[in-house]
């Protein structure tokens, strides 16, 4: 559970507080309303999976919890779980409904209503119903339904002060379906409250095994068809539609879905993330914060204070102020590097989420990535490891199980080259001819390919598929994309941080004691008679493994001087991007993946690296 707030008077306040619970689909704008309610900022996106814990924070005299979007309160995922549980314990709801789907998102409005719990709608969306000539009658979809329903724009603010008003006045506990409601008391006996009786009743397996009953009800499906047809009876009391031909965006919407006119812009949309993060931010705002900012300004005056309070050569001196110490390499690469490519990065994922893009683009690639075990979903980290993999495996949580976080982690770690690494190999493909340029590409697409089919055939289980809403495209609020861009490097910063450090004083520790000395001579065989290259190599291997660009920037001197002929440096380009990833990601992957899934992943990519390496060599060498 991610906590926002944590004091031991908050604790105390958590068990005092009455809940305050929101819940609603996917993509339906809880987290803007968490947002207004509490003032702390949680992930606002179009992307299902991007608010997977509890949110907390507190609203007046209530404890507020903003819940993952689901469609329906049952323990079917670990997501419907985590919301079923929170509105089972809730003191109230506010039933966030997307007015412009309103028959969908009624269902869960109408099975909440079943379990009793006073509620208050919030109909959000509304210009956008407005826009689709839609209209929508919301004092009778209030009396039908028997608990407040507020028209509302949740990003423009619309709305909010109402629905403020109707909390604290406690909501109401709206019209159960009456055929349910007398099963409900039946059922009541065995169970704490109406919440639970209806779980019992739809035979929920976490409510059967709370209480030792036996499935004898089986009413999921009647009561689904039951809520279903009320639900239906009710919007077309309130809803009215008018013939809109659709605006331009609608247009560029759908023609972002169809693969003839996708696929074109999907490639325009990756060359301009490519231009953005690989050479206005890669190439000219890193030149800035990494070379002039932190690594003169800053390390200047580290290194000025540390001569005058401790001896360099010292082992915490090297510790400390050495050339991967704790306040040199890391503050450098952190925020030097790091962060500028991460905020780029996240603002321009920011756009495409809020936009309704990003839905879009997953849809049109989910074909395509389920050949090697993935769905469509899988396009954020594969996307975003271009960027750092790091910060991209992180962001393999979004994905629906554990084969498919296992399968991006792998693809990630192996063939995917981070921005700083990718600015490096571009400049040196640059010296090549156009046939080694295009060996070198298509060996790495071709392991990314084969990889990703082998494991998916030999990884048991099955992976998820997309299911996914697909919003209206609509222009982004320049503020709540600067607020998302914020928090997310905000908490890549949390994230990566400890990890960097925790590399910085592993690699400190390698070289004072000789151990990168040994790993070099350890791995000179295998570069020199294997891969056939010069065993100067073996270093640019090694330094590639603290940070990527590292390896390719050593390499990139050797290509400078002439130390390796043209085969050669496709034999090395393959290695080095290929090549375990850096310190940090490799920290990352054994905190998210389990450490028999992180070993596996981490002794495969050497054997995957040097085994293709070794293969292209004796191939053109």
């Amino acid at each position: 559970m991610h906590k926002h707030q944590g004091t031991h008077h908050q604790e105390r306040c958590r068990k005092e507080k009455p809940k305050l619970v929101l819940a609603g689909n996917p993509n339906v704008g809880k987290s803007v309303f968490f947002n207004s309610l509490t003032g702390i900022y949680v992930d606002v996106s179009n992307f299902p999976g991007t608010t997977v814990d509890l949110s907390i924070g507190y609203y007046d005299k209530y404890m507020v919890i903003d819940t993952p979007g689901v469609y329906g309160v049952s323990s079917f995922n670990d997501e419907e779980s985590v919301a079923k549980d929170s509105i089972l314990n809730a003191d109230i709801i506010l039933n966030v409904v997307d007015a412009v789907h309103l028959e969908r998102d009624l269902f869960l409005t109408q099975q909440i209503i079943d379990m009793g719990k006073p509620m208050v709608v919030a109909l959000n969306m509304m210009d956008e119903v407005e826009r689709t000539r839609m209209q929508i009658d919301i004092e009778k979809l209030s009396n039908l339904l028997g608990v407040p329903v507020i028209a509302a724009s949740a990003v423009k603010g619309i709305g909010i002060e109402e629905i403020k008003k109707q909390l604290l006045s406690g909501g109401a506990v709206g019209n159960t379906i009456p055929e349910i409601q007398s099963l409900i008391s039946e059922a009541r006996s065995y169970v704490k409250s109406n919440g639970e009786a209806l779980m019992l009743l739809e035979e929920d397996e976490n409510i059967l095994n709370q209480y030792c009953l036996r499935k004898k009800y089986g009413y999921r499906e009647n009561f689904y068809n039951l809520r279903r047809k009320h639900v239906n009876i009710i919007a077309n009391q309130v809803i009215s539609r008018s013939v809109s031909k659709g605006s331009v965006l609608d247009a560029f919407g759908n023609m972002l879905l169809r693969p003839v006119t996708g696929i074109p812009l999907l490639i325009l949309l990756l060359f301009m993330l490519y231009k953005l993060i690989g050479e206005v931010i890669a190439q000219h705002i890193v030149g800035i914060t990494e070379n002039i900012i932190m690594g003169t300004y800053y390390y200047n005056f580290v290194i000025q204070l540390s001569n005058k309070i401790i001896e360099p050569n010292t082992f915490i001196g090297a510790l400390l102020f050495g050339e991967f110490g704790i306040f040199t390499m890391v503050p450098i690469y952190i925020i030097g590097l790091l962060l500028p490519l991460v905020i780029g990065f996240y603002l321009f994922m920011s756009v495409l989420e809020d936009s309704g893009i990003l839905p879009r683009i997953a849809v049109l690639v989910d074909r395509l990535l389920n050949f090697i075990g993935l769905n469509g979903r899988a396009v954020i980290p594969l996307i975003l490891g271009f960027g750092c993999v790091t910060m991209a495996i992180m962001t393999t949580r979004i994905l629906g199980s554990r084969r498919e976080r296992i399968i991006a982690t792998m693809l990630l770690s192996v063939a995917v080259p981070c921005s700083a690494q990718l600015g490096v190999i571009i400049g040196i493909a640059a010296t090549l001819s156009p046939q080694l340029t295009l060996i070198y590409v298509f060996t790495i697409f071709l392991v990314f390919v084969i990889l990703g089919t082998l494991l998916n055939l030999l990884l048991p289980g099955q992976s998820s598929e997309l299911m996914i809403d697909i919003p209206p495209v609509r222009i982004p609020q320049a503020r709540n994309i600067l607020k998302k861009t914020a928090a997310k490097s905000k908490m890549f910063l949390y994230e990566a941080g400890p990890l960097f450090l925790l590399g910085g004083i592993l690699i400190t520790i390698m070289q004072y004691t000789n151990m990168l000395e040994a790993i070099s001579n350890w791995f000179s065989p295998i570069t020199v008679n294997f891969l056939q290259l010069p065993l100067e190599t073996t270093n640019t291997f090694i330094m590639g493994i603290i940070r990527r660009d590292f390896g390719a920037a050593g390499l990139n001197t050797m290509v400078a001087q002439g130390l390796l002929s043209t085969s050669q440096v496709v034999v090395a380009l393959i290695v080095i991007t290929l090549f375990v990833p850096c310190i940090a990601s490799i920290m990352v992957i054994f905190k998210e993946r389990k450490i028999s899934d992180a070993l596996l992943i981490w002794i495969n990519s050497f054997i995957i690296a040097f085994g293709i390496g070794g293969l292209v060599s004796h191939i053109l060498i």
